[in-house]
């Protein structure tokens, strides 16, 4: 099939899958092993010194691993990829190897909460400058760059205000400069949004939530350039983020059906979205799809669809937003994001809550946020479920 011009559901089932490998199993075997033998020293010596193909050790190289790789690359329509234990797995080594003391890195302000500790308190104390920007606007990215400036990291759209940021405009930014554009694309996935198409040189994911899918399993990804395959991949067997093979088989399960899910999650969240915006007791939305949502020109722009992910505001401040969450029935109160089902979460107490109140208000996390990931249940129902929470406030 490598000479098939093959569109995304195709290749989400079949992309990194050769048909005659792994004994002509149809679903790729979960090789759950640690460790691979050799037939002799000669063998050994080469495949440990990298003159040969071949297995030596799971932390390095894996046969179930190596088609979720080969199938994430080409999703996103880069040259390699690297699947790794989470997120933040692939965050951190990423961050680890590219970036050393004296340099200096641009982040999102807002972000994943481990994400925004990483920039805000662990690069630091490896002697790493960093900087957290409102990356929706370039002037703002323009002006907080240095001649020492490595890389720009963003969230689009970010977590959990939904705020966008322009991947073209950055990229042409970063690329001036001299750094690498790295974008996180958790929410959005490949079906929805290609940041590499749109300039940016590295993509990554947690493949934990939609990717995945059904809240079984965790998982990172760092889609990047051949030129930074070697230094990331040797890097990663020192720090030893490895995805599990098992895991990595959950995901690659998982993801044959990534474009059939994500339609149904969009689907469903604009449903919801115009419900909450109508609702009287609701203060804003956060949704792209929306065409109130003030930078909807821009979702419509560089994304093909606008995903699963709302975030809203409530009358009655943190006390309505509390006893909201508390009264849903269908939705689950938990967090991560992208599972089958519906998720819902008060962002100040649970997954930003390590920022302070003043830096959480200062990006737009306020005491009235909720954010919900919307599942795939009959979008009848989850409307149901938030007015009935909803005329409890």
């Amino acid at each position: 099939m490598s000479n098939m011009k093959l569109k995304f559901d195709s290749k989400a089932i079949h992309a990194g899958e050769s048909k005659g490998e792994h004994k002509d199993a149809v679903v790729v075997p979960i090789y759950q092993t640690s460790n691979f033998s050799f037939p002799s020293v000669e063998e050994a010596e080469a495949r440990f010194q990298l003159k040969k193909q071949g297995y030596v050790y799971t932390r390095g190289r894996n046969p179930t691993v190596e088609v979720l790789e080969k199938k994430m690359a080409e999703l996103e329509g880069g040259d390699k990829a690297i699947a790794l234990s989470s997120g933040m797995a692939a965050i951190s080594t990423l961050a680890l190897s590219l970036l050393k003391k004296g340099d200096h890195a641009l982040c999102s302000d807002v972000v994943y909460r481990s994400t925004w500790e990483l920039f805000h308190d662990l690069l630091p104390k490896f002697g790493v400058e960093t900087s957290l920007v409102d990356t929706s606007n370039p002037e703002l990215v323009k002006n907080a760059l240095k001649p020492n400036t490595k890389l720009i990291f963003i969230e689009t759209p970010c977590n959990p205000t939904m705020k966008l940021s322009d991947i073209q405009a950055l990229a042409k930014l970063a690329h001036e400069h001299n750094a690498l554009l790295v974008v996180d694309n958790t929410f959005m996935t490949p079906y929805f949004q290609k940041p590499l198409k749109l300039g940016a040189d590295i993509v990554v994911h947690s493949m934990t939530k939609f990717l995945n899918g059904h809240s079984d399993a965790l998982g990172g990804v760092i889609v990047c350039p051949e030129k930074l395959h070697a230094q990331l991949w040797e890097d990663l067997c020192i720090i030893g983020g490895t995805l599990d093979p098992f895991a990595a088989w959950l995901i690659l399960r998982g993801m044959k059906t990534l474009g059939v899910r994500m339609k149904k999650h969009e689907e469903n969240a604009l449903r919801m979205a115009k419900f909450l915006e109508s609702h009287p007791k609701v203060l804003a939305v956060n949704y792209p799809g929306l065409e109130s949502f003030p930078q909807h020109k821009l979702a419509e722009k560089q994304m093909s669809g606008f995903g699963g992910m709302i975030s809203f505001r409530v009358k009655g401040g943190e006390k309505a937003a509390r006893k909201l969450v508390n009264n849903v029935k269908l939705v689950t109160l938990g967090v991560s994001l992208g599972g089958v089902e519906s998720l819902i979460e008060h962002s100040t107490t649970m997954v930003h809550s390590s920022m302070s109140r003043e830096e959480q208000e200062s990006v737009g996390i306020t005491p009235d946020l909720i954010r919900i990931s919307v599942g795939l249940e009959d979008a009848d129902d989850l409307i149901a479920d938030l007015k009935q929470a909803l005329s409890k406030i």
